[in-house]
């Protein structure tokens, strides 16, 4: 079995809250339409977004045109809305931390969009040796290429690596693609999963 040489997190639901319910709640309200209606049309609208093939402006006119509602004034109302969703999980951090600081290989992987991302490069995400995005690689999870991407930033070997993400078919994606992976339910849980991949001498002793 190889080593784990590289460590990647999942942002939305791992180092942070899962930001969606804030999110939908946030821009219905914004443009005055139910928290369902706007989550229906916001999902059929956001894979081109996700993936960095429209911005944000020609995103709202899809959504608006379903909603027959008129486009958003503010200049970024999705960035606005992450700003007041964003809620991390300090815990997560130190862990992340924890790891780059034994020298391990730390990323982060998002299936994100600009606004998102351009909200975590003005953070001190420094516990990281790569940031990786779904917008910024025209890709997003559970495609293999998105996993190809990250391993390959480390010059490593899939089997090498290991995703830590909530969604059962993002760490499904990753383990079809060479991958180790763990399904992110605490961080306790996290923990002992990790430290049975790890090599004993690199991996006890994780603050509890």
């Amino acid at each position: 079995m190889e080593k784990i040489k590289a460590i990647i997190f999942d942002w939305g639901g791992v180092l942070i809250d899962d930001p969606k319910p804030a999110l939908m709640k946030y821009c219905a309200k914004a443009l005055d339409v139910p928290e369902n209606v706007f989550t229906e049309v916001f999902d059929k609208c956001l894979e081109d977004f996700q993936k960095g093939f429209i911005g944000e402006p020609i995103f709202w006119e899809r959504i608006c045109k379903k909603l027959n509602k008129p486009k958003p004034i503010q200049n970024s109302l999705w960035g606005d809305a992450f700003q007041a969703a964003y809620a991390p999980r300090p815990e997560v951090f130190s862990f992340a931390a924890e790891l780059h600081n034994k020298g391990h290989k730390t990323a982060l992987l998002s299936n994100t969009e600009v606004p998102a991302m351009q909200l975590i490069q003005q953070l001190d995400y420094d516990m990281f040796d790569e940031l990786v995005f779904s917008c910024a690689e025209g890709v997003a999870k559970p495609e293999k290429k998105i996993y190809d991407i990250v391993v390959g930033k480390f010059d490593l070997k899939p089997e090498q690596v290991v995703l830590i993400d909530d969604k059962v078919e993002f760490v499904n994606g990753a383990k079809q693609a060479g991958l180790k992976g763990i399904v992110y339910k605490n961080l306790n849980q996290v923990k002992e999963e990790l430290e049975e991949l790890l090599a004993p001498g690199i991996a006890g002793g994780f603050v509890r």
